[in-house]
């Protein structure tokens, strides 16, 4: 009987595992690509590029900070433009994507270390976040993101 659980966990989890995409020049490819755009993506942020933001993120994307607080893209641009959303610098400790769908959708998960501004007394903070991403590639637009999620580590 405590088979069956296990035997039904894996039969549903067959489907996802076949449309992961085997490793190969076009994964690669796609890897090498969305590494980048994401290194591009935290520059923008710390730069405030409001013109790459519009580019990378989806018109219906769907932010979920580590508070729990939900941003479109509307939204979570509008916080960096009124500075409730501030980086003096992200670093990008860990960075893992895995290719779905052909090389047109991308999971990306990771660990960041964001570094506030410097305040008036010049001290900074630094919070750790891991981070999940969803990543699709739309034939006009290029790749966006559709859905992010970030969870504040213990310093």
């Amino acid at each position: 009987m405590k088979k069956l659980p296990l035997l039904l966990a894996i039969l549903l989890a067959l489907p996802l595992l076949a449309l992961a995409q085997a490793p190969g020049p076009k994964a690669a490819a796609v890897v090498t690509e969305i590494e980048a755009l994401e290194r591009q993506r935290f520059a923008a942020q710390v730069k405030k590029d409001y013109a790459f933001l519009e580019k990378a993120f989806a018109d219906d994307l769907v932010y979920t900070h580590g508070s729990g607080v939900q941003n479109t893209k509307a939204e979570y641009i509008q916080s960096i433009k009124d500075g409730k959303s501030q980086y003096g610098k992200i670093d990008i400790d860990a960075l893992n994507v895995r290719p779905y769908n052909d090389g047109r959708t991308a999971v990306v998960n990771g660990t960041i270390r964001i570094t506030s501004p410097p305040q008036a007394d010049g001290s900074t903070s630094v919070a750790r976040i891991k981070y999940v991403v969803v990543q699709i590639k739309d034939k006009k637009k290029g790749w966006q993101v559709v859905l992010w999620q970030a969870q504040k580590q213990a310093s």
